[in-house]
C-alpha cells in the first residue's frame, strides 16, 4: 500500500508540471485567466486566442499543446434563444451546433492521433441537462447536446481498445456567465420556465471543474463512454 500511495504522488506531481493550453475567443479573459494562476500551480499554461469553429484555430491549438496531448476538456459552449422548433431560425442552429458540437468534433479529431499513437488519452465533452431531457433548453441547444453524448458514446466505442478514455459531464445551471441572445422566444420561455424553476441551486465554475478533472484524471482510469450528471440532483426529478 505504501508504495502504491507513494507511485500515485509521483504521478500526480508529474501531472502538476505538464504544460496546459487555455483556449478561448477572447485574448483579454484568458489573459487575465493566466494571471489568476500564477503563484497557485507550478505548471506552464499556454494561451490560445482563437474560435474552435475554424479549423485555423483547431490546428493553432494543437500546434501549441505539441507532440504529447494527455488529455482534452470540449468545454466552450453557447445558448440558444429557447425557440421550439418552428421558431428556430438557421442563423440561430447554424451558430449553436458549430460551437457546441462542430468545433468539439475538429478539435477531438485533431487531437486523437497523438493519443492513439501513445497508446493513452482522456477526453472529456461538456454536455448539458439539455443532452438528457427535452425540457431545459430551446430546440438548437438541446440537438446540440444530445448530440455531444452521441458523439462521446461513439468514441468511447470506437478507442477505448487504444487506451483512449472519452466522457461528458452533463451540468445543470452553473453560474458562468454565458449570455442569452438578445431576443429570447415567449413561446419557448413559457413552456420551459416552469421545468427551469426546479433547477437546483447554481453550479460554481470551480464545481463543475471538479466533475471535469476527475474524468480527465487517473482517478476515472474504468470510466469510458460515462455521461455524468453534474446537476445538483436535477436529473433524479
Amino acid at each position: 500500500m505504501v508504495q502504491r500511495l507513494a507511485v500515485d504522488a509521483e504521478r500526480r506531481r508529474d501531472l502538476l508540471h505538464r504544460e496546459f493550453v487555455a483556449v478561448d475567443i477572447s485574448a483579454d479573459k484568458l489573459t487575465e485567466f493566466a494571471a489568476s494562476l500564477e503563484g497557485h500551480i507550478d505548471a506552464e499554461i499556454v494561451t490560445v486566442a482563437g474560435d474552435i469553429t475554424t479549423q485555423e484555430s483547431v490546428d493553432a491549438i494543437v500546434a501549441a499543446a505539441g507532440e504529447r496531448i494527455d488529455a482534452l476538456a470540449n468545454v466552450a459552449g453557447i445558448n440558444d434563444d429557447f425557440s421550439p422548433l418552428h421558431e428556430t431560425t438557421d442563423a440561430v442552429w447554424d451558430c449553436v451546433l458549430a460551437v457546441n458540437v462542430t468545433g468539439a468534433f475538429r478539435l477531438t479529431r485533431a487531437v486523437l492521433p497523438a493519443m492513439i499513437a501513445a497508446g493513452a488519452g482522456s477526453i472529456v465533452n461538456i454536455a448539458s441537462e439539455a443532452g438528457l431531457r427535452g425540457s431545459a433548453s430551446g430546440n438548437a441547444y438541446t440537438t446540440s447536446k444530445h448530440a455531444v453524448i452521441g458523439m462521446t458514446k461513439s468514441a468511447a466505442f470506437m478507442y477505448g481498445p487504444n487506451g483512449v478514455r472519452v466522457n461528458a459531464v452533463a451540468p445543470g445551471g452553473v453560474a458562468t456567465g454565458i449570455p442569452f441572445p438578445p431576443h429570447v422566444s415567449e413561446a419557448g420561455q413559457a413552456r420551459l420556465q416552469p421545468f427551469q424553476a426546479s433547477i437546483p441551486t447554481l453550479a460554481t465554475a470551480e464545481q463543475l471543474a471538479a466533475s471535469i478533472t476527475f474524468l480527465l484524471s487517473d482517478d476515472g482510469v474504468k470510466l469510458n463512454g460515462v455521461v455524468l450528471p453534474s446537476d445538483g440532483g436535477w436529473s433524479v426529478q
